[in-house]
């Protein structure tokens, strides 16, 4: 059995994290969050790469969490949507891999979950780049964010070598959402928040036993 097929993975492209913490968030530097509880979303656009031998390149998933203490600590509570674009194949390695089975830091990103309430499967669409454009996924999450502008010539705001960097050198580019809807009911998770942490990054994850 070659276990290094079965449990090797190389993701890339960025990760955008929108949250209830003001700007900008604690939690991306390690830091507890505002009201010591975090109502947050991070989404990962994975631009190329694979899981298990399987191309998951242009696909999306993301993770509703509520975060009742530190980041790091654990303890999160949380629906993953995962792109409707997938099939059947890509969507249970997308699982695998975000859920731990794979092993490598895939799998300490998965440890901070305390409790996976469900999975969703549903159209998601994210336009984004330098903490600006937009994140839906469909009836059951909206939001539109916007970049701080650090001088006159519109230049984005940037945070360098945080907690959640995967990309050393790359920077975070640091927004405000402009709106911002968790619409998931049937799993205790509905709130909205305009006007707080919208942050993303380059992101990358490997692993090869």
């Amino acid at each position: 059995m070659n276990t290094a097929v079965e449990t090797s993975y190389r993701l890339e492209g960025t990760m955008l994290e929108i949250c209830s913490c003001a700007v900008s968030c604690p939690c991306f530097i390690g830091e507890d969050p505002d009201g010591n509880e975090c109502f947050g979303v991070i989404a990962f656009n994975l631009e190329r790469g694979q899981a298990r031998g399987v191309d998951v390149s242009g696909l999306n998933i993301i993770n509703v969490a509520h975060i009742p203490g530190n980041a790091l600590a654990g303890g999160w509570r949380s629906v993953l949507l995962v792109d409707s674009r997938a099939s059947d194949e890509q969507h249970a390695v997308l699982l695998d891999a975000f859920g731990g089975k794979l092993g490598g830091p895939l799998a300490d990103l998965a440890s901070l979950v305390g409790e996976l309430v469900a999975v969703e499967r549903v159209p998601i669409v994210h336009d984004g780049r330098q903490a600006e454009g937009r994140l839906q996924a469909e009836g059951m999450f909206e939001a539109e964010f916007a970049p701080i502008q650090s001088s006159p010539d519109g230049t984005t705001a940037t945070l360098h070598d945080s907690a959640f960097t995967t990309v050393k050198g790359e920077p975070a580019y640091l927004g405000k959402s402009r709106r911002y809807r968790v619409n998931l009911p049937q799993h205790g998770m509905s709130w909205s928040y305009d006007g707080h942490n919208a942050i993303q990054t380059a992101w990358r994850m490997e692993h090869q036993p």
